[in-house]
């Protein structure tokens, strides 16, 4: 059964890269490309699955069909206007690691489960709420919001919401707490975001 499940991990984190160098096509369908990337999300998450498999799949899904540039100068917010270039790439760079190895986490823990688009609404700027649910077991539910905004003619994801809790707001608001902690040392505040999100070793709790 393990084995059978990161072979379709691995199968699955090969369509991924072969898609992510294909040439761009008509714009899909919010709900559409929800569904599948949901389906292909929670379907590899199984806790079965080593983490750090996981996180390769939840890597290549994030920077595919995450909008990260977008996401990141939200997180960043008032420090976008004055980090330097060299700052701003560690910064991608630490932000990208940390939301890829937490939400591999997060979303391992409802591997394998059904999962569904219930609706989607428009939002403000142009983008598209679109809401799922991953059904638990005896019944129980988790509600899923993606936010999707056109990049280029092609849906991305700017932001997850799982029970209401915002992805892009949470970060937010850690990275503004930790450049008050630095004394506003954005070089500190990068390194302690990076290990915000480090995956734990086995027999973690965390």
């Amino acid at each position: 059964m393990i084995k059978r499940s990161i072979a379709r991990a691995v199968l699955v984190l090969g369509v991924l890269t072969a898609a992510a160098g294909q040439p761009a096509k008509a714009q899909q369908d919010p709900s559409q490309f929800i569904s599948t990337l949901g389906t292909q999300a929670i379907q590899v998450m199984g806790p079965q699955i080593p983490l750090q498999q996981r996180i390769a799949v939840f890597n290549q899904l994030f920077s595919t069909y995450f909008d990260v540039p977008r996401i990141a100068r939200f997180v960043l917010g008032q420090y976008t206007r004055t980090a330097t270039p060299e700052q701003q790439q560690h910064f991608m760079a630490a932000f990208q690691a940390t939301m890829v190895e937490t939400y591999a986490q997060r979303l391992g823990s409802y591997g394998g489960e059904p999962f569904r688009v219930t609706g989607a609404h428009p939002a403000a700027g142009g983008e598209t709420i679109v809401s799922s649910q991953i059904i638990r077991p005896h019944g129980a539910r988790v509600e899923v919001n993606w936010t999707v905004a056109d990049a280029g003619g092609q849906p991305k994801v700017t932001d997850v919401s799982i029970n209401g809790l915002s992805m892009r707001i949470q970060e937010r608001q850690l990275f503004a707490s930790l450049m008050q902690q630095s004394g506003e040392r954005m070089d500190i505040a990068t390194v302690a975001l990076r290990q915000s999100g480090i995956a734990p070793t086995a027999g973690s709790s965390r």
